[in-house]
Formats: structure tokens, sequence, C-alpha cells
């Protein structure tokens, strides 16, 4: 959640209420600092008693209680040979495990079982590695050693094999001393077939399918700009008072061409609903999955064994060098904070992260040079400026002549050599509209704020995890180099505001549990929230002429139609033309980002809705897509265009094609054998509602065709597949990128079905 839990909010609330009415208007008017001193007087230890309670709640701390009822689900996970679940439940136990213990590397081997049993043998020997290291018992070894060798012939690594069998006959032989026992026995059984499986093998290696599919082959710029870096340079940084800081094509920019890719400056991970039913000490366990359980806390990329932070049980990493680069930027601080931080939201979490990765130094000149504007009030921001401009134009410190607006002044954000890039610099810039956010919201989050740097000020200094903590030396200098608590909090404020119109959220396409379906269910969603300053350069549209797709914490923007030289680069921030009305649309994007939206597709329906009669539910006219108009009796509203129709037809047909909808998603929900032609019939049907209301080259078509083809592919229609994955590839290459998981799903099935040039192709209705 981006906001603090309702608890807190409410608690935040009644103190509202019992403030003075001075108090209160002095949090309409006042600048940041101002808030923040305000809400540090205001601060009673009753409250932080409060939020400490709250924060208990949602522990993050090791339980070794947790860790056995994991590690036991795991085990009955992995006899009903449910061995991906079972990965699951190791992982999970693992976290709460303590590191360099026998607990620990039982729950590392315990998983390389499962990962064996799934043929994922590569990460099977990442995971035997990382329970030797953490002390797994002697006794135990040679089963270990024995799964090593069957994943190293497996793999066809013959040398490694090898000495893997060497190894581990030395170790039986030593253990022969002693008396034979029928499992010493059975491993030397074992060992005998391995070996003459290994010698019998001289073939090449095979290649074989034992981990996630092969990195896909990774999209870049053509050309990068070289004033932007992370974007095209086909594109240029421009600003003017009507609608601030935008980008604006340089040449005519072809449909799928890579517009801008740039990484997170910062993301947090959003903790799903799932973990709040498994935090805290008198919480229930809970064996499903959040979205932190499956994605690199740092890198946001998808992982199938976790490493969990040495610290805390919340925070898990894809590699040991993931959660270093985490510890060391800035977990060192989070780890002892997490209950905290996961109390107050992730808008909190988003701000202190951003200050931890930019540096103290950094944050303590840009604060003071926001304060020295402020107290001079040496630039004016000019009335009416729209907010997704997002930059504060007293802080405009860019020198560069090309990086400069219609006035002549540089562009807010731009570094002094008239570059805009992905940097702290270019986030601090960023609008927090503070004067527009309600006195009472900023009082939730400065008081917020200035509990999170208390809490801060007592965790700055860790207690060592990993062997040794900074010497005193160190600790001195660190200590003098670093701003007070109040321009930690100054900042800190000024990002939770910033992030109510400026956040990113990240996401993802997820799977839902449809094992042996005809089709994967997938869906869009949030997995994260973050701070992306190139990508927020982008002005709102709600018919936009790009599309944003993430992989991991990259974010990419890419041209979805022809744009022409000239042409703005436009997003769409939520509200879209073809999912709601221009008066739902205008609501939310004045309410969240303060402005009334004025793009070309509110424009029209706004002439539309005055020119016509109120609609009870739109319809378009089927000759040339207008809005068609009136009771019950439609024409179109072209006076050009002469097509009629019948309102209570077309509801009808709308609600038939929505009813074989319905039945096509049971069908593909439910039949686990196969009816394909009956689901196909259904999702061609359904192909048209789709169409009809969000165009033949959206990105909810490629959805369709996708599960149209997965179909087909399944029922080996081979040629009607074969068009079908064409125009899905198509579709989905432009809004998600060549590199998706879809399109790389759709050229493995091309592949397969080409492959059977002979197989009869069966009907195709």
């Amino acid at each position: 959640m981006d906001l603090p839990v309702e608890e807190w909010q409410s608690h935040v609330r009644r103190r509202w209420l019992q403030l003075q009415p001075s108090v209160r208007a002095a949090f309409s008017t006042g600048a940041l600092q101002e808030v923040i001193l305000l809400c540090s007087s205001l601060l009673q230890p009753e409250d932080e008693a409060f939020l400490q309670r709250l924060a208990e709640g949602y522990s993050v701390e090791k339980d070794p209680n947790a860790y056995l009822f994991y590690k036991e689900e795991g085990n009955k996970a992995f006899q009903k040979k449910a061995y991906k679940a079972a990965a699951m439940l190791y992982s999970q136990g693992t976290s709460h495990a303590r590191p360099n213990t026998q607990e620990m590397s039982l729950c590392f081997a315990n998983r390389s079982a499962a990962f064996f049993y799934q043929a994922q043998y590569e990460i099977c020997l990442e995971d035997i590695g990382r329970a030797q290291m953490h002390g797994y018992p002697e006794r135990l070894q040679p089963k270990l050693m024995l799964r090593k060798a069957k994943c190293l012939v497996a793999l066809g690594r013959r040398q490694e094999a090898a000495l893997a069998i060497r190894d581990l006959e030395q170790n039986v032989a030593a253990r022969e001393a002693g008396t034979g026992t029928p499992h010493l026995q059975d491993l030397q059984r074992r060992l005998r077939h391995l070996k003459t499986r290994g010698q019998e093998d001289k073939g090449p290696a095979e290649a074989h399918p034992t981990g996630p599919a092969p990195a896909s082959k990774e999209v870049h710029l053509k050309a990068e700009n070289e004033r932007i870096p992370g974007a095209a340079s086909s594109v240029s940084l421009c600003s003017d008072p009507s609608r601030g800081r935008h980008l604006i094509a340089t040449e005519d920019i072809l449909p799928g061409e890579l517009l801008v890719k740039e990484e997170a400056f910062v993301s947090v991970l959003n903790p799903g609903e799932t973990l709040w039913q498994r935090l805290g000490p008198e919480a229930g366990r809970d064996s499903g999955a959040a979205p932190g359980d499956l994605r690199c806390h740092r890198c946001l990329k998808p992982t199938m064994a976790t490493v969990p932070c040495q610290g805390c049980s919340y925070a898990k990493y894809c590699s040991r060098q993931c959660m270093q680069l985490a510890w060391e930027r800035y977990h060192r601080t989070e780890c002892s904070l997490g209950g905290t931080l996961l109390t107050l939201g992730v808008f909190c979490h988003v701000a202190l992260r951003t200050v931890l990765l930019a540096g103290f130094e950094l944050v303590d000149k840009l604060v003071k040079t926001l304060q020295g504007a402020v107290n001079s009030e040496a630039v004016s921001v000019p009335e009416g400026q729209p907010p997704m401009e997002k930059l504060d134009a007293q802080l405009g410190l860019g020198k560069g002549d090309q990086n400069r607006g219609l006035s002549g002044m540089p562009i807010p954000g731009c570094d002094r050599d008239g570059s805009y890039q992905s940097s702290y610099h270019a986030v601090f810039h960023l609008l927090p509209h503070t004067e527009r956010h309600s006195p009472e919201r900023k009082f939730l989050c400065g008081l917020s704020v200035v509990a999170l740097c208390k809490k801060l000020g007592e965790a700055y200094w860790p207690s060592p995890l990993w062997g040794q903590g900074p010497s005193k030396q160190e600790a001195a200098l660190t200590m003098e180099q670093s701003p007070r608590p109040s321009t930690w909090a100054v900042a800190m404020l000024r990002h939770v505001l910033q992030l109510h119109c400026n956040a990113q959220g990240v996401t993802a396409l997820q799977e839902a549990e449809s094992e042996g379906d005809l089709v994967t269910e997938r869906r869009q969603a949030r997995l994260a929230t973050g701070f992306f300053p190139v990508i927020s350069l982008l002005n709102h549209s709600c018919s936009p002429n790009t599309s944003l797709a993430f992989r991991g914490s990259v974010g990419t923007v890419q041209a979805s139609r022809l744009i022409a030289q000239g042409q703005e680069i436009l997003h769409c921030y939520g509200p879209h033309e073809c999912r709601m009305d221009v008066a739902t649309r205008q609501q939310k994007l004045r309410s969240q980002y303060f402005f009334d939206c004025c793009c070309q597709a509110c424009r029209d329906e706004e002439v539309r809705r005055a020119s016509t009669t109120p609609k009870r539910g739109g319809f378009r006219c089927p000759t040339c897509k207008a809005a068609l108009q009136g009771d019950d009796a439609l024409c179109c509203s072209r006076g050009s265009c002469t097509a009629v129709a019948s309102r209570p037809h077309l509801v009808g047909r709308l609600q038939d094609l929505q009813q074989r909808v319905e039945v096509a998603l049971e069908l593909l929900r439910g039949d686990k054998t196969g009816d394909w032609p009956k689901s196909a019939a259904h999702l061609r049907n359904s192909l048209q509602v789709v169409e009809a209301q969000h165009g033949p080259a959206s990105v909810e078509i490629g959805h369709e065709l996708f599960k149209l083809a997965q179909v087909l592919f399944n029922g080996f229609a081979v040629t009607e597949a074969l068009n079908v994955i064409e125009k899905a590839e198509e579709v989905l290459s432009i809004h998600c990128g060549p590199e998706s998981e879809q399109v790389q799903e759709l050229q493995q099935m091309k592949a397969c079905l080409l492959e059977l040039p002979g197989l009869p192709t069966g009907p195709t209705a």
C-alpha cells in the first residue's frame, strides 16, 4: 500500500482534529521545512509508542517457529510430489533461518532436491553450494554430493561430473572403515549406476531444458541521445509554460521503435496481500506466495531460488551479489526498520531509499539550495504550469544551451552541462505540488516522515551482521558528513509528496494457477513503485502514442503508432479513452495529478458530447467509427455520414457477445482435455468485442490473440495457429517489446509448429 496502514492514518486524523485552527492553517501555506518543523513539535511520545506497537505487528524478525512451519509444510508438499510448491515453502523457511546454521543449510538442501525433481539442474547446483556454505552436516554430505554429480551428468558437464564422482567415491570409501549400513549400501549402488551412466554417455553434450528459458536478446536504443541518456536520439527535450517539460519527435518514428530505456533510480517492491497474513509474532502462517517471494528486492527480476537477507525475514534477492549491493547501498539501514516501513507504507519507504541511494552529502546540498531559493523567492513559477512538468523551476541549475525552454531559461533538472539523466538531481527536481496537497494530507505525510526520521536516528548504526562494523574513525567521519535529521526529513517529505503524482508503478504479467488448462491465464499486476526521471518527462494523453513495459526494474517506452516529426511523445497515466468516459478520466486526473486534461481525445469527446444527445451507452458508427447519437434510432454524429442503426439491436448483439466471452472463459478455465474448437470459436467472438472497444492494434487485442494462439496451438490447428501467432507477435512486440515473456512464448510455439510440416491442420472453425 502506498500510504500508511489504516490504524496509523486513523490515529493521525484524530490528532489533526485536535489541533487548533491556527495550527491547521499553518499547514496550508507552509513550505516543506515549515511543515517539518511543525510536525517535529507536534509529534508526541504517545504517537511514537503507538507507531512502535503497530510496527511490532508487522515485525520482519526471523522467527524459529515460522522456520519449522515452512520446512514441515515443504516436506509435506515434497512427499506429494508437488515440487514447485515445496521449493516455495523451503524458500520461506530460509527467510526465517539464521545464517551459517544447520537450519539454513537443511532448507537449501531440501530446496535443491525440489529443483532436482523439476529438472532445474543449474538452480539445484546453486542451492547445493549454498547448503554447503551454510554448514551442511557432514553425515549427510554423500546424499548432497550424489545429487550434485547427477546434475552435472544430466547437464553433460563430464569433467566436472567425473571430479564430483571421484570426491563422492573418496567420501564413501572413508565411511567403509565402519560397519556398512543399508543406507551406505544403497548409496554405493547408486554411485555404481551413476558411473556406468557417465561412461556410457560418450556422445557430444546435449542441451537440456533444465532451468528458466534462456534470456532473450536484449533490445537496445538504435542511437542514444547525447543530452538525455536512456532516450533515443530521435527525441528532444523541450519546455514551455503551457505543457511544461516534454519530449518531441525530431524525426518520423515508426510503430515499435524504442524511445526510452531507463533503469529506475529507486524502486521498492509492493508488499502483497498474502504477506500481511504472515507478518508479526501473532500472525497465522500462510503458504501462499506474495510478490516479494518471487522477485529480487533489488533488481526486481523474477527468481525461483531466493537468497534471504541475513538480518530480516522480508528482503530476498536473486543472488548473493544483489544481496551485498543492497546491503551496502541502503539495506543495512532499512533492515532493522522493516516493521516501521511496512507500517508507514511504500511512499515513505521509497523516500527513505531515495535519500540513502543519493548520499547525505548531495541531499544536504540540494535541500540547502531549496531553502535558499524559497527564502529569497528568486524565481517564480508561472501560474497554471501543468503538474506533469514535474519540476520545480526554483531549482533549475542547468546551464546547457541545447536544453533550454522557449523563454531561454535552463530547463529544470538538467545538469550544468545541459544534460538530463536518471540521477538524484533529476529526481529532486520533480514537482512536489506542496501547495496543492490538502493540509491534512501534509500533516499525515509530515508526521510519518518525522517519526521515521527519529527511528532512522536510532537505527543509523545497526549491529554488524556480517562480521565487522565501521571502525571508530569511520563512524566519526561519517557522522561529521551526515546532515541533520531535519535535512533528511525535508528531503523525504518532498519525495513523499512527489510520489503522489510522479510515482511510476512497475507492472508485470502474473500467471494464475492454470495447470492443465488450454491457455495460461495472466493478469497485469503492480509489482513495485519507483522513480523514473526520464520516463517522467512524458506528458499524459488519454489516447497515447506510446506503450510502457517493464523488465525487472528497467522501463521501456515504445511507439505504439506512427509519430510524425514535431509531434509530442505522449504516455497514458492510467485513465484511457477506451476504459473510461471523459468525465471519469478528468476527475481521476484532477484528483491525483492536479490538472485538467486537454488532450485531443478529451477535446474530441467534449465536442461530441456538446453536439449530440447524451448517450445511455456509447456505440460507434460501423462506417466511420464516429459516435452514434440518438435514443432508440441511432445516426452518425458526423453530418457527412448517412449510417443508421438500432440501439436495441446493438445492445442485444453486445449482450450476446459478452455471454459468449463468459462461456469461452469458463471453457478455458475448466477444460483439461481440450475441446479446443469450441473454445477457439468463443475466443473469436471475444476478439470482436475487444477490437470494438479498444481497437485492432491495442495491447488488449494482443492479449486476446495470445489466448487464441495458445488454444489453436494445443489443438494442432497449424495453419490458423501460425497466422494468429504472427498477428499476436506483431501487436505485442509493439506494446511489450520483443523481449517480453508473451512474445518469447509465441516464438517458441511458432518454432515448434514449423518443425511439424506434415501434421494435419484440422478444422479452423
